[in-house]
């Protein structure tokens, strides 16, 4: 049987909510979540809070909402965050630590998306100086979505937070696909997340619910971002309706993510046969395929001639495009957009299909 059109690889955020979410989701018991009131909600932050092995959780609309409540928290005004030079929280979040908490970012290049106390350490600020910003907060992503995917052991997390920490400094944790780190490496989310301040993880990516994410940290600190959430306008009233299809992702999502990356293995092994792709498969980690095309191609164009052929993906530069698989495409749809490619590949831009 041939796959269903279209083959959607743009994000793991494209997802629709399950039957059983959707039925969860009508028959959820709800309340006002601003006075505390939705028991969905609080047995979704109880269930995040135990998972994590934290004191407590918070319900956001947004992972990029959830970090920024966090750079808020952790930060004051005219101070430095230093984080990857590809990550999330600099590249995709809307100038919001400049914007909301006053804060300049201090992005580090790295080969491979793995930032570790080498690459920090000559970029921190540590002194008050009367021409430099001090540096607040660190942030860590894992996985890294911007460097392909890779996940970073719980060795590399706790290295980074054991130096921090020795010099005052705070560490977040932008995870907002942990649980495919955890897949990937076998080691529960707890133990990749236990020495960070506090972390961030997404509900509406690999886990497949349809919105959400949460923040978990101590419960003072919980209680603090709390307050920021509500300034931020992410008071969700009778929020159990989303809080139901969360449980189920939490619960049952992470089962589905060995078969996501399975399915991008297939993808690397496919796409590094075919003339013009630069792939290397073995670092393709979890389920994001980054893949550069050879000089004079251009990605953006060959991503609109695969949406025309039924295959949705995204430049991620000029040379660069991003496959990421997830609960909705299956393997066959996988072979499938390889084979589309090829088909392409073969043929000059600009010329019609006969």
């Amino acid at each position: 049987m041939p796959p269903d059109f279209p083959i959607d690889l743009r994000s793991d955020t494209v997802t629709r909510p399950t039957p059983a979410m959707r039925e969860a989701m009508r028959q959820a018991e709800v309340g006002d979540d601003v006075y505390g009131e939705d028991p969905t909600v609080n047995r979704l932050e109880a269930r995040a809070a135990e998972i994590f092995e934290r004191e407590a959780a918070l319900f956001v609309p947004s992972g990029t909402m959830g970090n920024q409540i966090a750079l808020h928290l952790h930060t004051r005004p005219g101070q430095e965050v230093v984080c990857e030079r590809r990550a999330h929280v600099y590249d995709y979040e809307m100038g919001m630590p400049a914007a909301f908490s006053g804060c300049l970012m201090r992005p580090v290049p790295t080969p491979d998306g793995r930032l570790s106390w080498d690459f920090i350490a000559p970029h921190l600020h540590l002194e008050q100086h009367v021409h430099q910003a001090r540096t607040g907060l660190i942030v860590l992503e894992n996985t890294h979505n911007m460097a392909g995917g890779i996940a970073l052991s719980a060795a590399d997390g706790d290295a980074v937070c054991r130096e921090a920490h020795a010099l005052g400094l705070p560490v977040h944790l932008d995870g907002a696909r942990i649980f495919n780190a955890a897949a990937a490496l076998g080691v529960p989310v707890a133990r990749l997340t236990r020495e960070f301040d506090s972390v961030m993880f997404c509900l509406s990516k690999g886990l497949g619910a349809p919105v959400g994410s949460l923040l978990a940290g101590a419960r003072s600190w919980i209680q603090r971002a709390r307050v920021v959430r509500k300034m931020l306008g992410g008071g969700m009233r009778q929020a159990g309706v989303l809080a139901a299809a969360g449980l189920l992702a939490l619960e049952e999502g992470p089962a589905q993510l060995a078969a996501d990356h399975a399915h991008a293995r297939l993808l690397a092994e496919g796409l590094a046969r075919l003339p013009g792709i630069r792939l290397d498969p073995p670092q393709v980690e979890t389920n994001i395929v980054i893949f550069e095309l050879d000089e004079g191609m251009d990605a953006a164009a060959l991503a609109g001639r695969l949406a025309a052929a039924g295959v949705r993906c995204g430049a991620v530069g000029p040379r660069a495009l991003r496959w990421v698989t997830h609960r909705d495409v299956s393997r066959e749809q996988c072979a499938a957009a390889i084979e589309i490619l090829a088909g392409l590949l073969r043929q000059p831009a600009g010329a019609r299909p006969a």
